[in-house]
């Protein structure tokens, strides 16, 4: 009878190290966040001089059902960015600078061409934020996924003065909502978005459906700074994802105020058109489920709101999209 080892099992120690190889290629030693065999290190030493209070602030998250496509399609090198997007946009939300990053990696079978394409575009996002990565996990689970298949989570924590925490609970009536684009779907909504597309649509449109997600880290903490004192006019700052307009934005609002945004201050993008028209998608569902052209929602004192848009618009896209309303209903349309 032939012996039974791990690798007949499914799982390939050999190349999973030769894998670990090829991150290190990719991610060579850092001092600011070396990383030992059994975990890694971050030195506050030096941040936290300018932080009276230091406030710790973590974010876990994927990259969704934007991995299948992903995946059929053959094309890896954005979604890492998506990775990195998704946690450290969440991070800035409170004002927060994004420290470090771990990523989580699960697969039916290692294929190193594959993941370390996903590894560069996990580079390319960390880059863009001026992140870490600090560390992760590579897990070969056949069984649990196909041979083809992989998933992806990351985990980021970012540093910021207590003082200095962006949570929504001084928002007012008359504040100013600013929005600011998006680069497309982001990371949300590809359930829906496969079931209106057929196979054909999703190929025609590979290039738009797999655009990765803004990160926004650069121009809200650019914008911070400039403000210096005056950085207390921002009030909340919402990430456009999961649950779009009617449940995740209004997260941030106090009892009795809602959001009135009006829909016509900025263009909505082509391809969320085609999928409403292909799936036969209701108008309120698609603000329900997707970003639709704006990533992330600023509310904005009345006075400063103007210098803030004029000041987000030198780095990306920016519209004054609405404003705080008194209100039982958290989110208006029109």
């Amino acid at each position: 009878m032939k012996k039974i080892t791990y690798k007949s099992s499914g799982v390939n120690i050999n190349k999973g190290e030769a894998f670990i190889k090829g991150i290190k290629s990719i991610f060579p030693k850092s001092k600011k966040s070396p990383i030992s065999a059994f975990g890694s290190f971050f030195n506050l030493t030096k941040l936290l001089k300018d932080c009276k209070e230091p406030v710790l602030v973590s974010s876990a998250d994927g990259v969704g059902t934007k991995l299948i496509l992903a995946q059929e399609l053959n094309k890896h090198s954005g979604v890492g960015i998506d990775l990195v997007a998704m946690n450290v946009n969440d991070i800035v939300c409170l004002g927060a600078r994004p420290l470090f990053f771990l990523d989580y990696i699960a697969c039916g079978e290692l294929k190193p061409k594959v993941l370390l394409e996903v590894i560069r575009s996990i580079k390319i996002g960390l880059s863009a934020c001026d992140c870490s990565l600090s560390g992760g996990e590579t897990a070969e689970m056949p069984g649990m996924y196909k041979p083809d298949e992989y998933d992806l989570a990351g985990f980021c924590v970012g540093l910021l003065d207590k003082k200095n925490i962006i949570d929504g609970k001084r928002i007012k009536k008359g504040d100013i909502l600013i929005g600011l684009e998006s680069s497309g779907i982001h990371s949300n909504g590809y359930s829906l978005v496969r079931k209106a597309l057929n196979k054909n649509d999703i190929k025609k449109y590979s290039k738009k459906l797999l655009k990765p997600t803004c990160i926004y880290v650069k121009p809200v903490l650019s914008l911070l700074k400039a403000l210096g004192k005056d950085s207390k006019c921002i009030k909340g700052i919402a990430h456009v994802t999961g649950g779009a307009y009617y449940s995740k934005v209004t997260k941030i609002l106090p009892k009795g105020l809602g959001m009135r945004i009006d829909k016509n201050c900025w263009n909505v993008p082509e391809i969320f058109k085609l999928i409403q028209t292909k799936g036969k998608i209701s108008q309120k569902e698609m603000y329900k489920v997707f970003n639709m052209g704006i990533g992330m929602i600023l509310v904005v004192s009345p006075k400063q709101a103007m210098k803030v848009a004029a000041y987000l618009q030198r780095h990306v896209y920016a519209h004054v999209i609405g404003e705080i309303i008194t209100s039982k209903k958290k989110m208006t349309l029109v």
